[in-house]
């Protein structure tokens, strides 16, 4: 009686599917990680109901101690003095003629300081939005 014999199973383990998976997850958070424009400054802002949908092409960011900040699409926000935001925002302008601006300032400033930034606006016709962050859900 002739009994044919079993290939034998080696017990490797391939790791092929496993770099796979790795690699498309590497891509996936790659791609993710472009999506999210994080502040880096951190403002604690005022409570608003509405929301816009929009995302800012310039952002105007006053912290709590009054310092000034200004990015422009997906740049870091880069220090400026009161009497440079003009600038800044006509500079940008030149770039996006159709640009709008987001005012990111710490519900600890002061109005005027905020007004201040509002009048630059006006002067020079841009539109602009104040950042707000959603009420406490209760």
């Amino acid at each position: 009686m002739a009994l044919k014999r079993r290939q034998r199973v080696s017990p490797g383990f391939s790791m092929s599917s496993m770099t796979d998976l790795i690699f498309l997850l590497l891509i996936f958070f790659m791609i993710t990680s472009t999506m999210v424009s994080p502040n880096a400054i951190k403002v604690l802002l005022p409570q608003g109901s509405q929301q816009t949908s929009a995302k800012p092409m310039v952002r105007i960011i006053i912290d709590k101690n009054l310092n000034y900040y200004g990015a422009f699409g997906n740049e870091d926000e880069m220090p400026l003095f009161i009497d440079e935001v003009a600038g800044f925002l006509q500079q940008c302008a030149e770039k996006e003629p159709e640009m709008y601006v987001a005012l990111y300032a710490d519900e600890s400033v002061p109005y005027r300081e905020i007004v201040g930034v509002l009048n630059i606006a006006n002067e020079n016709h841009f539109k602009m939005v104040l950042a707000t962050r959603r009420p406490d859900r209760k």
